[in-house]
């Protein structure tokens, strides 16, 4: 746990409110990132999209072999979260379970079935292209 949050937490904030603001980005994405990992998340993501988006700063994106472990590693994420004295914004897609997001302003998460994952592809959607030199300038002249 942080050290600054010490022995009492602090009342749960919505995301977005000032509390998040006491979390450092770093943090938040850290506990979010141990959250999945703790529960088995695969092939978990984390997408800086500042640059791209207004509404958040990072996406991280993972997969659950079932819609079992979809629930599980949303549900942990939350439990950690609120712990941490930020409650999300909203969560979607809690009762199917194939695709569940969990906003938390500044983080924006994506827990997926392997095929939900593969046919949204957000990975390739949200990734900046690396650029490529222009042929002029590999070129010696």
């Amino acid at each position: 746990m942080l050290s600054t949050l010490a022995n009492v937490p602090p009342e749960p904030t919505q995301a977005g409110d000032e509390g998040v603001e006491l979390l450092e980005l770093q943090q938040l994405k850290t506990q979010v990132l141990d959250a999945l990992e703790e529960r088995k998340g695969h092939d978990i993501r984390v997408l800086d999209i500042r640059e791209m988006a207004s509404f958040t700063d990072l996406m991280i994106i993972a997969t659950g072999q079932s819609t079992r472990q979809v629930k599980a590693l949303a549900d942990r994420v939350v439990e950690v979260c609120k712990a941490l004295g930020i409650r999300p914004i909203g969560i979607e897609g809690e009762r199917e379970a194939e695709w569940i997001l969990v906003d938390l302003g500044d983080v924006v998460i994506h827990i997926m079935l392997p095929n939900i994952r593969d046919f949204y592809s957000l990975d390739t959607l949200w990734s900046v292209p690396e650029l490529q030199p222009s042929r002029q300038s590999s070129r010696h002249h």
